[in-house]
């Protein structure tokens, strides 16, 4: 998923000759992450959305079987016919939501495992980038950046999930 941006950031790593290239390598590199991470927050989001789909549409496919049960036990022939078509789409439609709902799922740990090699590769890149203090191989400003980039991707996560309820929002209310 995210693989043409790694490559890319190694490459330039590699020919970074300078330190403040080198610097500059690994702050792309951060903000790639912060982006990477939102995007498992969409993928995640999109995830939740199928499954409350596809609850919504199973229990529609339980109602209208009942339904087509209870016309049945009339001999309501155009209910049971009506209800017979119905049965039909929303299995149909459940069935397609759970093929979805399988390739987001594998999507999702892909996205996740890719952006837990970025990190581990960022760390590595960063700590050999950067000579070690009598504290470890963290300075003091390292650690503030990697509080920074985590209130950044927190910041990043709720702005998207306010996006996301916004839209939904504006879907619900037909705008």
């Amino acid at each position: 998923m995210f693989e043409k941006l790694r490559q890319s950031l190694r490459e330039a790593m590699s020919r970074a000759s300078t330190p403040a290239e080198g610097r500059a390598v690994l702050a792309m590199m951060r903000d790639a992450i912060v982006e990477a991470k939102v995007g498992v927050s969409q993928v995640r989001a999109a995830v939740d959305a199928t499954r409350v789909q596809l609850e919504r549409e199973r229990a529609e496919l339980a109602t209208v079987r009942r339904r087509g049960q209870l016309a049945a036990a009339i001999q309501d022939e155009e209910t049971v016919r009506i209800a017979a078509q119905y049965e039909q789409r929303h299995a149909e439609r459940a069935s397609m939501l759970e093929r979805k709902l399988a390739a987001q799922v594998e999507e999702l740990a892909i996205a996740e495992r890719e952006v837990e090699e970025m990190t581990a590769q960022l760390r590595s890149m960063a700590g050999a980038s950067v000579p070690p203090t009598p504290e470890g191989p963290l300075s003091a400003a390292d650690a503030d950046d990697a509080d920074a980039l985590r209130r950044e991707v927190e910041r990043a996560a709720r702005e998207s999930q306010a996006d996301r309820q916004l839209e939904e929002l504006k879907r619900r209310m037909g705008r």
